[in-house]
């Protein structure tokens, strides 16, 4: 169990930023969110005990780039740093793994879950175990986001004005773009260098879940009600909007209960 050592560190390592950032924040509790969907996932897929300890400490570190790009940027945005990129090199490039892990048995499958946990889509991976984890964290990732959008004061930080700074009043009077409101029918996530309006950037958090990989997770979708409770927390103020919000929730409606045995419209 190398779980307790990495989070001794993984807390060193923050003392290094200032955690009193809303931004720095929202993100350290989003990591250990994370670490709890990995913890749910590996129990309801019945994981072994390698697997679980794996899954928590991948999850424990797959935003650690994120810390240095919001000290250096303030900026969640791609085009700021690329923060998968930037984690992988300082845990590996610049040895900072072994301080989260005493030896290198596991370092491939660690590289290529984070440096893919948040890509548009994963590249082929040929080894099981390797693509496992490469698919866990992605959708501990997605369902920990989900958590952390509906939570209106997510440890007395405004989630919503955090993210996009706007405040939920505002983003509802936006439109959504024609090319990002059609991709939704294509069954495709949004690309970021599509989203245009702040209201494209909350359509694409509610249709990433055409990037979940496992029932398991689509259970707990469906089992929290993501769906609609993600699309209701905004007040629509702009007509057009709100009829395709409504269009939207049929259509993602029908997919997520497709995805969970359950077949109701």
């Amino acid at each position: 169990m190398y779980y307790p050592l990495a989070q001794q560190e993984f807390e060193s390592y923050l003392n290094g930023y200032d955690r009193e950032n809303d931004r720095i924040k929202l993100k350290i509790i989003h990591t250990y969110g994370v670490v709890k969907q990995a913890e749910e996932l590996a129990g309801r897929m019945h994981l072994s005990a390698e697997d679980t300890d794996l899954a928590r400490l991948i999850a424990l570190l797959h935003d650690i780039g994120r810390f240095e790009q919001l000290k250096r940027y303030d900026s969640f945005e791609p085009g700021t740093m690329d923060h998968a990129a930037y984690g992988v090199k300082v845990l590996f490039d610049e040895g900072m793994i072994r301080r989260f892990l005493p030896n290198d048995k596991w370092d491939s499958i660690i590289y290529t879950a984070i440096a893919h946990h948040s890509d548009y889509e994963l590249p082929e991976i040929s080894d099981p175990q390797t693509l496992l984890h490469a698919k866990l964290i992605r959708d501990e990732d997605k369902l920990d986001n989900c958590r952390v959008k509906l939570d209106r004061k997510v440890k007395l930080v405004d989630s919503t004005s955090t993210f996009l700074n706007v405040s939920e009043e505002e983003l509802g009077t936006q439109n959504i773009t024609q090319k990002v409101y059609e991709t939704v029918f294509e069954n495709k996530c949004i690309l970021s260098a599509d989203r245009v309006t702040q209201m494209d950037y909350w359509v694409s958090y509610i249709v990433y879940f055409f990037d979940i990989n496992f029932k398991e997770s689509f259970d707990i979708i469906a089992e929290n009600d993501y769906l609609n409770r993600i699309i209701d927390r905004i007040p629509y103020s702009n007509p057009s909007t709100k009829k395709q919000m409504e269009k939207i929730r049929t259509y993602m409606q029908k997919f997520v209960n497709s995805h969970t045995g359950n077949r109701l419209s």
